[in-house]
C-alpha cells in the first residue's frame, strides 16, 4: 500500500510539471499569435527599394608614430646598464612577453651583439 502511495505521488508531481510546461508554450503560441505581421504586397505591384544615403567623409591624415624595432629597444635597455640585465627587468621596462623576449634575446645573441654573463643576465659586447 505504501509503495502505491509513492507511486501516485510521484506521477502527480510529474503532472504537475506537464501541466506548468504546457502553460509556457500556451503562453509563447499567444505571443507568436498577436506579433504584427509584415504587410504583403499585392501581385503584380512592386514594392520599391529604399535609396541609402552616401555620406561623404573627409580623409584624415594621420601621421603614424615611428616605433623603433623591438630588437632595439631591448638592446638599448641593456647598453644602458653596467651589470648586465635579467629577463625579468626586461619584462617590465619593455612590457613585451616572454616569449618575446626570449626572441629577441636569441637573435642578438646570434648576432653577436651580447653574451650571457649568467643564466638569465645578459650584458652587451
Amino acid at each position: 500500500m505504501k509503495t502505491m502511495k509513492k507511486d501516485l505521488q510521484s506521477v502527480v508531481k510529474e503532472l504537475k510539471s506537464l501541466t506548468k510546461k504546457t502553460e509556457r508554450l500556451a503562453k509563447k503560441l499567444d505571443k507568436l499569435a498577436t506579433a504584427p505581421k509584415k504587410a504583403k504586397a499585392k501581385p503584380g505591384v512592386k514594392a520599391k527599394k529604399a535609396k541609402k544615403k552616401v555620406v561623404k567623409r573627409k580623409a584624415v591624415v594621420r601621421k603614424a608614430k615611428k616605433r623603433a624595432p623591438a630588437s632595439d629597444t631591448v638592446m638599448k635597455i641593456i647598453q644602458r646598464s653596467k651589470k648586465g640585465v635579467r629577463t625579468a627587468t626586461l619584462q617590465t621596462k619593455t612590457g613585451f612577453k616572454e616569449k618575446k623576449i626570449r626572441d629577441i634575446i636569441y637573435r642578438l645573441k646570434a648576432q653577436g651583439k651580447i653574451k650571457s654573463a649568467k643564466t638569465g643576465l645578459y650584458v652587451k659586447i
